[in-house]
């Protein structure tokens, strides 16, 4: 997330406090014009496997109401930018302001817009408007047995140090009806489901420089939140492996207190402390594929690194899983995917956070592949196993 240009992915800067009070947002009646569609080759066709393309959810520049919506398509090779407005002409304005989080469930695509509190969602076939569900300063989404839980911060987009506690909504995926909420920490970011107990990162970001340091564990069978992990500062991201643990990536103060990687095991405790920066990170196999573009406000600046972790050893296995000179260009790395069957990798830049961002795909061996410009701040890619029906079919 951004605004001004600043970077706010990381949205909890003391510096930000006054542009947040100033900052007007919008939500979907903003009138200024879009980027068109446009359709980029990029590959022969072919025949691809079970998966048939992904979607990629451009958060936009806060405040600025440009979220959008790309699509690759694998069988034809083709690159399909800002989707929305031209198969949703009747929704107001597109997508709204900054999207958060970008998922699959069922038939549904699910879209996490942060500053226009709400979740968009879609036909995952046609990329159509069905409904959309109101929550407050929506954070990030996830699923298990026909109920949708997304976090939210709750209060108003606003840095305060009495800013009140967060929340994750309970949402029936066949009505789309918010069944319930369930109080966590602060600011709740990313959520993992595991052993029928849902995990809640806690940032706290709104309350810099007290930041929340926990993970709350939510029971779902009573939807009531049954105790706290104390991990680390200003938490955000979290993935689980296949040897039931969870990582989870604290983005620390951007001063004193560095990034880290935390690893919850089975027990529900911090078993492992790795010592690496993770601002982002995405599992494949039992590789954990991690980027950092870690803010400093000692030194106004960011440093860049890349590695992957052997999640059977919790090992860093790599320093850097780009091979060429790419990641030589790549300014602000800011979103990360591996393709499940080809082990493609697809790596964001954010660039300056206000002009379109470059989505870069490389081979297994790290090796760019091909790259295309997409809409402002490029961050989610969510891979889809149903080919998107052509406009023409959907009408």
């Amino acid at each position: 997330m951004t605004m001004n240009g600043i970077q706010t992915k990381s949205i909890y800067f003391p510096s930000l406090l006054l542009a947040l009070g100033l900052l007007v947002f919008s939500c979907r009646n903003n009138e200024d014009p879009l980027i068109p569609s446009t359709v980029t080759p990029l590959e022969p066709p072919k025949e691809s496997g079970a998966i048939k393309g992904f979607f990629l959810l451009n958060e936009g520049n806060m405040g600025s109401n440009k979220a959008s919506l790309d699509y690759f398509d694998y069988d034809a090779g083709t690159y399909h930018r800002n989707i929305f407005p031209e198969r949703n002409p009747t929704v107001v304005n597109e997508l709204g302001d900054v999207g958060n989080d970008l998922q699959i469930y069922g038939d549904k695509l699910y879209a996490v817009i942060n500053c226009s509190h709400l979740v968009e969602v879609m036909d995952v076939n046609t990329a159509k408007h069905i409904a959309t569900i109101s929550i407050p300063n929506c954070r990030y989404i996830t699923f298990d047995k026909g109920y949708a839980y997304v976090s939210s911060y709750a209060g108003p987009v606003l840095i305060d140090p009495n800013a009140r506690l967060g929340y994750v909504a309970k949402i029936d995926t066949a009505t789309l009806k918010v069944k319930d909420t369930c109080v966590v920490g602060y600011q709740p970011e990313e959520m993992i489901i595991r052993d029928n107990k849902l995990y809640v990162a806690n940032s706290g970001g709104y309350r810099v420089p007290n930041y929340d340091n926990t993970i709350s564990i939510i029971d779902l069978e009573s939807f009531k939140e049954i105790k706290k992990i104390t991990v680390a500062s200003n938490l955000h991201r979290m993935k689980s492996d296949n040897y039931g643990n969870i990582y989870a990536g604290s983005r620390g103060d951007y001063k004193n207190i560095k990034s880290n990687l935390y690893v919850i095991n089975a027990q529900d405790m911090v078993s492992d402390v790795l010592n690496i920066p993770a601002g982002e990170f995405t599992l494949s196999g039992d590789s954990l594929y991690v980027y950092s573009a870690e803010w400093s406000h000692i030194t106004s600046s960011n440093t860049v690194s890349y590695a992957i972790i052997n999640t059977r050893t919790k090992k860093v296995v790599s320093r850097n899983f780009i091979t060429d000179d790419i990641g030589k260009k790549i300014e602000v790395p800011y979103g990360i995917a591996v393709n499940p069957e080809t082990k493609e990798i697809y790596i964001t830049d954010a660039k300056d956070y206000i002009s379109p961002g470059t989505l870069y795909c490389l081979t297994p061996d790290g090796k760019k592949k091909w790259e295309a410009t997409t809409g402002d701040i490029p961050a989610h890619i969510v891979f889809t196993r149903k080919k998107l029906l052509d406009i023409k079919s959907t009408d």
